[in-house]
């Protein structure tokens, strides 16, 4: 099974965040969109990925957007992950023995990376890399929190178009 789909609801879903505190996707969807990141350390694209996410975190941090990252790992590797990365936005843990959110959203690849507006539809479903959907998600973002696009990638910067998960 494929991830889930662009036009595709949601699945609701509680998980705890890296300090114990849980976080409902209903609840942040009461605020506005979230934009939802599953990934495994071990993953050289999910490593690849995590910078760029940080970048749009930080561009466009608001109480309208939430951006999360969901972890396919324990705590003390994913303590470690966002360390050795900079992710400062926060890290939910998904269960390392039944995956229920990971499996619930039909991933088969890490990264992937959605996009859930208010009403909980998937409007964006990106599995591996995929450049254009990261500046796509960048945009939605400018827009949600109704400020000026903010470039993603650094000048000169060497980004790939695409890479496999």
């Amino acid at each position: 099974m494929a991830a889930l789909t662009a036009g595709t609801p949601a699945p609701d879903f509680k998980l705890q965040d890296m300090n114990g505190k849980q976080f409902s996707l209903r609840d942040a969807l009461s605020r506005g969109p979230v934009v939802a990141a599953f990934f495994k350390i071990s993953c050289p694209v999910c490593q690849y990925t995590f910078p760029f996410i940080e970048r749009i975190y930080q561009a466009y941090t608001s109480n309208k957007l939430t951006i999360v990252g969901i972890s396919q790992n324990d705590k003390k590797d994913t303590a470690a992950f966002m360390k050795e990365y900079g992710v400062t936005f926060p890290l939910l843990l998904d269960d390392t023995n039944t995956f229920p959110v990971s499996n619930a959203y039909g991933l088969t690849n890490v990264p992937s990376v959605f996009w859930i507006a208010e009403d909980g539809e998937i409007e964006i479903s990106s599995v591996g890399w995929d450049r254009k959907d990261i500046e796509a998600i960048s945009r939605k973002a400018a827009d949600t929190t109704g400020t000026t696009p903010k470039p993603v990638f650094l000048p000169g910067e060497q980004v790939a178009d695409f890479r496999a998960g």
